[in-house]
């Protein structure tokens, strides 16, 4: 019987071919949507993993994450510097890291932080040293720049019509190991040589805190504020002691000596001019609307899957009609009716498994694709890979199938050879 459905499908393999094309592509567009989205998840939350709590002014708690935790590109408002001073000296924070945008280079974003962030980040330096004065820089692992090379900064992102700044030219000092987030394509400069080169002094910081309130450039200095350029030396050393004049922020990260700590300043920073927010707790209700869009994306395959289906019963049907004479002589020389639904079933059913697998392998490709195009332009790393469940949808599909399959057999196993030899 086997060799009878080899030969069989190699003479009708233009047919053949034609299906298991369908079954594929049928099949590529749901596992491609559900390998893709539980990366997307699996890469957001390991992402996030990487910070405990982080503080801002009041707003929009998913945009501070995205902002600080993702380093997306938006305006925040500021929270007054003092809220830095007191959680440096508050006993339930291990470190709070001051965090300051605005600036880009070659479209890699500088963030403006201090030694401690620079050190914790990565677990470490794949390439030199932290940075030590106001001039040196620390990038990413994916930042495609050399220790000692030239950071020219500029003012917002070059595709907007970026100012760049003339008065600071940062050198690399050291690249960090991998984090697998979008830090990796970060440069990291002090958050001392921001507040700098935007003009941001000492008598300006309680202006700046007042107005928290209002949209600022992410540095700390408003787009009008901008036009005045501080001074800095590049050799000047750092000093990351906060006192309570310190300019205006709009995000700190924060590192709680304990769980306990963590919740504890969550409900003390959640009130006022600040909100505090635990980043995966933000990102569980994005999650949820990923999961109504998931939905969405699933029912739409399952409808091109549904069609395939209506398509291969028409075709097989058909099929099955030209061939009445041979079931018909196939009968007529002794075979038994078992014999004729053996062959049509798995004939049709090898097709049908054959385009499954193959349409596995193609949502596999496709998901490592969108995947690693995401994470070059993010920074974050999508891992993708079939779980547990996967083998149900395997299953299930292989079931539909077999019953799929089981009609034109039953065509096939109803029919007399006098009928089909009479057509």
């Amino acid at each position: 019987m086997t060799r009878f459905i080899l030969a069989d499908l190699r003479r009708l393999w233009a047919g053949s071919l034609v299906v298991v094309l369908l079954v594929a592509l049928a099949t590529a567009l749901s596992v491609s949507v559900i390998l893709q989205e539980r990366a997307l998840r699996l890469g957001s939350a390991r992402a996030a993993d990487k910070f405990d709590l982080v503080i801002g002014a009041g707003g929009s708690e998913t945009q501070l994450v995205l902002s600080s935790v993702f380093l997306h590109p938006s305006p925040l408002p500021l929270m007054p510097g003092e809220v830095l001073a007191r959680l440096a000296a508050d006993p339930r924070v291990d470190w709070a890291a001051p965090i300051g945008f605005g600036d880009s280079f070659s479209g890699y974003p500088i963030v403006g932080t201090t030694v401690m962030l620079a050190n914790k980040l990565s677990g470490g330096f794949a390439d030199g040293q932290v940075f030590a004065r106001e001039g040196e820089a620390v990038i990413g692992s994916a930042v495609r720049l050399s220790l000692g090379d030239e950071i020219k900064p500029m003012h917002g992102v070059g595709e907007e019509g970026g100012e760049t700044h003339t008065e600071l030219v940062y050198h690399v000092a050291g690249r960090l190991r991998p984090t697998g987030t979008g830090w990796d394509r970060a440069i990291l400069v002090p958050i001392q040589a921001v507040w700098h080169i935007h003009g941001l002094e000492a008598e300006e910081h309680a202006e700046g805190a007042e107005e928290a309130g209002h949209d600022h450039d992410h540095s700390g200095a408003d787009h009008d504020a901008h036009d005045h350029h501080g001074k800095l030396d590049p050799d000047a050393a750092l000093n990351e002691t906060w006192t309570a004049d310190a300019p205006g922020l709009p995000a700190i990260l924060v590192k709680p000596q304990t769980i306990a700590d963590a919740y504890k300043l969550r409900q003390d920073y959640r009130g006022g001019n600040t909100i505090a927010v635990f980043p995966g707790e933000v990102l569980t209700n994005l999650y949820a609307t990923l999961g109504d869009a998931k939905q969405i994306l699933v029912a739409v395959a399952s409808g091109a899957q549904a069609l395939v289906a209506a398509s291969l019963v028409l075709v097989t049907v058909i099929h099955i009609g030209q061939r009445r004479r041979q079931i018909g002589a196939l009968r007529a020389f002794g075979a038994p009716r078992g014999a004729i639904f053996g062959i049509v079933f798995l004939e049709f059913f090898f097709l049908v498994a054959i385009g499954i697998a193959l349409g596995f392998a193609l949502g596999y490709a496709a998901a490592l694709a969108l995947s690693g195009m995401f994470s070059q332009a993010s920074g974050i790393a999508m891992p993708v890979g079939f779980a547990r469940e996967d083998a149900g949808l395997a299953g299930v599909l292989l079931a539909f199938a077999a019953t799929l399959a089981a009609l034109p057999a039953v065509l096939a196993y109803r029919q007399s050879p006098a009928q089909a030899l009479r057509a």
